[in-house]
């Protein structure tokens, strides 16, 4: 079971094109000016199974990003989602405070990445705040292809892919 704080279908703010946000509860980091402090309590939301889940996925068919709070900190309860979430063939986009450089020395993180397209690292900073910034909220973070990051050098996404 994964407690989720809401689904939003047809988001276009959460990456590229009309996406599901799936918004998860649990957030180690509270960050000083968060959007979204209710997200902080791991026990807020409602205990959803994978199969609920995917279906409020389904029934759309956008393709998925996990926010919240902060999906990485219940990695490996992530994992059996994401993992259907790719075999029925959908994009996956990840907001997290860990940085990617974090993420990949934490082995239940480093099980999940590679099953994510995009992750949207580092904690939210006020202090750098930029709404002209796409996909994100301070420039300190960073829009990473996960996959061509693991396969060589950190890589950033560009709307070219």
């Amino acid at each position: 079971m994964l407690r989720v704080l809401d689904i939003i279908p047809g988001t276009a703010v959460d990456g590229p094109g009309l996406r599901t946000a799936i918004y998860f509860s649990g957030c180690p980091h509270h960050c000083e000016g968060c959007h979204n402090p209710q997200s902080w309590d791991f026990g807020a939301g409602t205990a959803m199974n994978i199969e609920e889940i995917m279906a409020a996925v389904e029934e759309n068919g956008f393709n998925v990003t996990f926010t919240g709070g902060d999906p990485m900190a219940n990695a490996s309860g992530l994992f059996p989602l994401a993992k259907e979430l790719k075999a029925s063939g959908y994009n996956i986009w990840c907001y997290t405070g860990y940085t990617f450089e974090q993420l990949i020395k934490m082995p239940e993180c480093r099980q999940l990445l590679d099953l994510i397209d995009v992750i949207v690292d580092g904690t939210f900073v006020s202090s750098q705040r930029d709404p002209s910034l796409r996909f994100r909220g301070s420039s300190n973070q960073r829009l990473i292809n996960v996959p061509r990051s693991l396969n060589g050098d950190l890589t950033l996404w560009s709307d070219n892919e």
